[in-house]
């Protein structure tokens, strides 16, 4: 996968001292990722670029919200998302990115690609159950819903009358009381 020329910064030519990138997340995003769990995106994250004379500290902040599917109804709604990540990146003899906040980068480098972070940080800041605030307050109306009413168990909290329970049952719990 080619990476894409917006999400690569630079740093050879920065000063040392802080550095703000700000890019604005769309569906198009996560097309190039092949990721078909968002409808749309409208996401903001800035990024702070720390530039040291021996390493960099990027800090990434999203925010902003994506409209998915609801797992119970299937319904589309927006959710929001925030989230926050620190990353830093050292120079060393090769690449090598085991570790989940440090980045270590050739000595020979000059930039960095940061795609796959911003991509990661979206993705998880979505919440494992999608549940639409309107099944969660009562007021969506959906048939999926109604389906689902329909065929769950019934609890029941009436105390059963003495014609529903069977006789045998009567005279097994006269031995108890007979004591």
């Amino acid at each position: 996968m080619k990476p894409l020329k917006a999400y690569t910064i630079p740093f050879v030519g920065l000063k040392v001292g802080a550095h703000l990138f700000e890019y604005k997340i769309e569906q198009e995003f996560f097309e190039y990722f092949e990721y078909e769990d968002f409808n749309d995106a409208n996401v903001q994250v800035n990024v702070t670029l720390n530039k040291k004379t021996t390493l960099l500290e990027l800090h990434f902040e999203v925010s902003g919200e994506v409209n998915i599917n609801c797992d119970l109804t299937n319904e589309p709604y927006n959710q929001t998302i925030n989230n926050v990540f620190d990353l830093v990146v050292k120079f060393g003899d090769e690449f090598n990115d085991e570790y989940i906040d440090i980045l270590i980068i050739p000595h020979g480098e000059h930039e960095i690609n940061i795609q796959q972070y911003i991509y990661e940080l979206i993705v998880l800041a979505v919440p494992i159950k999608r549940i639409h605030p309107g099944v969660e307050d009562g007021t969506l109306s959906s048939d999926i819903l109604k389906k689902l009413e329909e065929l769950s168990p019934k609890l029941n909290k009436e105390k059963q009358t003495e014609e529903d329970i069977d006789p045998r049952w009567n005279t097994l719990k006269k031995l108890l009381t007979d004591k």
